[in-house]
């Protein structure tokens, strides 16, 4: 559908990552002319060096362990000796040939996202970009910052996403010390990998490189991995890796990291030293937002330096709108995405439905993985929410047994009296498929009765929803 205008409306958005890629694609659905500034590439770090290779790196690992446990479901790989006598071959892996193949994938994802804004009638320029007025974006576009081009536009998408923290005493080199972005220069599999941070990029970096076979030693400030998590999905994820042989330094904080040449120092805050061939600095991002003239333009920060918005994405300069890991909202690929579009709808006067942070669905792409919609458990606890949780171990589903999972669970969260789904939390392989009925249940306000009434296919891990619903009916009966 187009919109009609008494004039043609024109957008310009900086920054083209997940939400930049989005509001630029959608005001031009709209009729908009759209002007897009991008430094690095279409689809931006998220696709060039974070999500898309991150993903693919793990889910090479995730083929190392399907073929490595191969054996438990009865197939056994042989090789045959000079002899004729069988010989168990080993799994190796060729990291530079892994690391090639997914930077190669994410390029590609760059170039078919670019070819669709072309195809879609947006103009694309490659160069720095930084506001000047609250209506026109400065670029510069040749080497040095000789050459400059301005874009003028009634409406302004800032989306220039964020860039991994880095510490003081722990500086990235990208030989020996290293952030998530740099791990793909590897030419080879690390002897032992020292990640230090155990929040969502931190455990998932440090699941994929054991199962790819290094050594892993992971420094947690807290009790736990994955702080803020649930606690159920935390503790299942945590024997998984202490069963792998990963070596968890719980309560740590690391003060310093030192390259020794053929190796690194990590010393913590008690005054170990943890000794490795790496280390992997996963201690959050900060967003790239200083130095654009957002200030000058009069947006409102926060002291993180993240750009306030409220759920429509608007900051706090009328025409200007922001997506993405730069906003105070939830940083999230998907939800820049979405913010991106709600930005343009309502710039633009289309219908547009403000963002509800508990209707979000998340997902952790660990071995297993960890996705979680709406209310949490902890929610309950806290007195947040009048609420039940339910939870049924994999282990009882049959699907799950014939394929061999041994870890893992589905939590429905229902609210008190009215059994509507309210949250959720699955702990399973492709858990982030599997969220998906959950995350209906809970933007459409079902209950946990009438979740349960639709069909799952028998055998299936989607069965587990079904049955867990049903446990829960004895509390809702009439819902």
């Amino acid at each position: 559908m187009s919109l009609s205008f008494e004039r043609t409306q024109s957008v310009a958005v900086l920054g083209g990552g997940p939400g930049g890629y989005e509001a630029a694609l959608a005001a031009a659905q709209l009729g908009a002319q759209v002007t897009l500034v991008e430094r690095a590439g279409v689809g931006g770090s998220a696709v060039i060096t974070d999500v898309v290779p991150s993903k693919s790196l793990i889910a090479t690992a995730d083929a190392a362990v399907a073929i490595a446990q191969a054996s438990d479901l009865g197939v056994e790989l042989f090789a045959r000796g000079a002899e004729g006598k069988p010989l168990k071959p080993e799994i190796a892996i060729n990291l530079s040939a892994v690391n090639q193949r997914l930077l190669a994938l994410a390029r590609k994802q760059s170039d078919d996202m670019r070819a669709t804004l072309v195809e879609a009638g947006v103009r694309i320029i490659s160069g720095h970009g930084r506001l000047e007025t609250n209506t026109s974006i400065v670029v510069s576009t040749g080497p040095g910052g000789t050459d400059f081009d301005r874009v003028e536009a009634d409406t302004l998408v800032v989306s220039v996403g964020a860039a991994p923290r880095e510490l003081p005493d722990a500086r990235p080199d990208g030989t020996r010390i290293l952030t998530w972005t740099q791990l793909y220069d590897m030419k080879a599999l690390p002897e032992h990998l020292i990640v230090v941070g155990s929040g969502v990029t931190g455990a998932e970096f440090a699941g994929a490189y054991m199962n790819l076979g290094a050594t892993v030693s992971l420094v947690s400030s807290r009790e736990q991995v994955l702080p803020g998590e649930d606690k159920d999905a935390a503790a299942v994820l945590e024997k998984v890796f202490k069963r792998g042989g990963m070596n968890l330094l719980s309560r740590s904080r690391a003060a310093r990291v030192v390259n020794t040449g053929d190796g690194v120092e990590v010393t913590l805050t008690d005054g170990r030293v943890v000794t490795g061939s790496h280390c992997l600095m996963a201690v959050g991002s900060i967003p790239n937002t200083t130095g654009i003239g957002l200030e000058a333009a009069g947006v409102q920060m926060a002291d993180s330096g993240h750009i306030q918005v409220n759920r429509v994405a608007r900051t706090s300069v009328p025409n200007i709108y922001a997506a993405g890991d730069c906003t105070t909202f939830v940083p999230l690929a998907s939800v820049a995405s979405m913010q991106g579009r709600t930005a343009v709808f309502h710039a633009l006067g289309d219908v547009v439905i403000p963002l509800e942070q508990r209707r979000i669905a998340s997902n952790i792409f660990t071995a297993p993985e960890i996705a979680t919609v709406g209310w949490q458990e902890a929610d309950i606890e806290a007195g947040l929410i009048n609420g039940v949780a339910h939870k049924l171990p994999l282990t009882a589903n049959p699907r799950a047994k014939m394929i061999g999972i041994k870890d893992g669970f589905v939590k429905i969260i229902a609210h008190s009296g009215s059994g509507t789904v309210i949250g959720g939390v699955i702990v399973a392989p492709k858990a982030s498929e599997l969220i998906y009925p959950v995350a209906v249940a809970v933007e459409r306000r079902l209950t946990v009765d009438q979740l349960s009434r639709v069909f799952a296919v028998y055998p299936s891990l989607s069965g587990s929803i079904t049955d867990a619903t049903r446990a829960m009916h004895q509390s809702y009966v009439g819902g």
